[in-house]
């Protein structure tokens, strides 16, 4: 080898550089939705990729420990973020990710019509509305650029029977989220949606406990299963952190071939 030529480097290098696109060393995380199901393990899951991470939702306490140190406030989402949002300044002096993760779910009741209209407005209300209020006190303080993660859904993307709310409020975070990565992009802050297929919780377990059911939408996946809640970790680490530094307003659709497949 003659002395002009680089030398091959070794691969230790570029191992470190590639973990460390993924690392959340030094961000701080807010997650709502956080006392079970999704929000709880991607808090877990930001957690273990070394961010500090405050979780939120209305019950108490969390359903079940977190394997990580997250640390669980009870607060009521659709009265807004703001209070959370300051404590976590006045303790860490940053807010570098926000995952809306909280969600509810009230399909139509055919017994009682006259509640249809309520409950289309309760689900906007937690679904989108809280997100958006979300969204906008997360940006006020997101100083040095940032990353918003609106969990949105399949049902963003296609129809699905009995729970018009869902869809609509859903799909209109979809949209919500290709709108402020437009608004909020010229000050750094990514904006992108995390769209789960049918993941197995607490909000899935009649249907995952019915065999007709389970047997249905295992089989309407190119993957031949539901997914968990651990599936997602992946997708929302990346979304957090630098490895997607370069993506803005755009659905990570993670279904197990839900939308993909035909026949």
């Amino acid at each position: 080898m003659s002395s002009s030529e680089t030398p091959v480097q070794p691969f230790a290098p570029l191992s470190e550089a590639v973990a460390s696109l993924f690392s959340l060393e030094g961000k701080v995380a807010l997650v709502t939705g956080g006392s079970r199901g999704i929000g709880h393990t991607l808090a877990d899951g930001l957690a273990a990729a070394s961010a500090t991470v405050v979780a939120v939702a209305r019950s108490a306490s969390p359903d079940a420990p977190f394997r990580q140190a997250v640390r669980y406030q009870a607060v009521d989402i659709t009265l807004g973020l703001d209070d959370a949002i300051a404590d976590i300044i006045a303790e860490h002096g940053r807010l570098d990710i926000l995952v809306n993760a909280a969600g509810i779910t009230l399909p139509d009741d055919p017994e009682r019509p006259e509640s249809v209209l309520d409950r289309f407005d309760q689900t906007l209300g937690a679904n989108l509305r809280a997100a958006y209020a979300g969204c906008l006190a997360a940006a006020r303080v997101m100083k040095d650029g940032g990353a918003i993660i609106n969990v949105t859904s399949i049902g963003a993307h296609t129809g699905f029977p009995g729970n018009p709310a869902y869809g609509a409020a859903k799909g209109g975070l979809r949209l919500l989220t290709k709108s402020l990565a437009v608004d909020l992009g010229p000050r750094g802050i990514r904006v992108n949606a995390l769209a789960p297929g049918y993941i197995q919780t607490a909000m899935t377990a009649k249907s995952h406990a019915d065999p007709v059911r389970h047997k249905q939408r295992a089989e309407r996946t190119c993957l031949g299963r539901w997914g968990t809640v651990d599936d997602l970790v992946g997708a929302a680490v990346f979304l957090a952190s630098d490895a997607s530094c370069y993506m803005t307003g755009q659905d990570l659709i993670i279904d197990g071939g839900w939308l993909a497949k035909g026949l």
